[in-house]
């Protein structure tokens, strides 16, 4: 009895007892509510559980190259600290197609309503993904986050714990990102951040040649493939 009374608690963690007691019934015990009871509280089951939010299952998310603009955009956040060692955060965002930078937004808070706010903006710029793909942090497998891309017809589309590869083009943003800006400026506030980024994206976008886009920038890159949509195959 105690095995499996522990057993369902772990897999139910929001059931009381007399939900647990029906199951064992269900399961062909005849075990009284009395005797039941006794064990459900030697467990200590009675006490208020703080159960951590579990994920559902992920499966494998290749890193397939994108022959479409605006298909698929990869999220993910970085953190950093002023001198006065305060932390920041920044929320990415790219086109793993032609790998523009769509935004970085700078803050020492970043909710999820504020990447919804953040994708909203980049969405009526130039139009809604069909996929956004990130990790499993709390602001992308929050409620509010899937309600939104459920309202928009947005595919959420989230790699394996642990395999950070799988969000691959945004891996290698960000450590662009990184050496370029992050750790190579001292900030002593969030508007130099600002203004450095700004600054970095219209320098990656439109003047850096990537060699996995033949040596254009991501912008001649998106223009090409505007106006000649026949795919041209694109390495990680």
């Amino acid at each position: 009895m105690i095995d499996g009374l522990q057993d369902l608690a772990f897999k139910h963690p929001s059931y009381g007892f007399r939900k647990l007691f029906a199951y064992t019934r269900r399961a062909g015990n005849v075990w009284n509510h009395k005797k039941v009871y006794r064990v459900y509280k030697l467990l200590k089951l009675n006490r208020k559980r703080k159960g951590k939010r579990r994920l559902p299952a992920r499966v494998k998310q290749p890193l397939a190259t994108q022959t479409t603009i605006n298909k698929i955009w990869s999220m993910d956040f970085m953190s950093d600290s002023v001198v006065s060692g305060r932390r920041f955060r920044t929320f990415n965002v790219m086109d793993d197609c032609s790998r523009e930078a769509l935004a970085i937004e700078v803050d020492n808070s970043l909710s999820s309503k504020r990447v919804i706010r953040t994708l909203e903006r980049i969405i009526e710029d130039r139009g809604k993904p069909a996929i956004l793909r990130s990790d499993n942090g709390p602001e992308f497998t929050s409620k509010d986050l899937e309600l939104w891309c459920q309202d928009n017809e947005i595919t959420l589309q989230f790699i394996q714990p642990g395999k950070p590869m799988q969000n691959g083009f945004i891996e290698r943003f960000n450590r662009l990102y990184r050496e370029a800006v992050l750790d190579a400026y001292l900030f002593f506030d969030l508007n130099e951040v600002r203004k450095l980024t700004i600054e970095w994206i219209e320098e990656y976008n439109y003047n850096r040649p990537h060699e996995t886009l033949g040596n254009l920038t991501p912008i001649e890159w998106k223009e090409k493939m505007i106006n000649n949509p026949i795919s041209t195959v694109l390495t990680v």
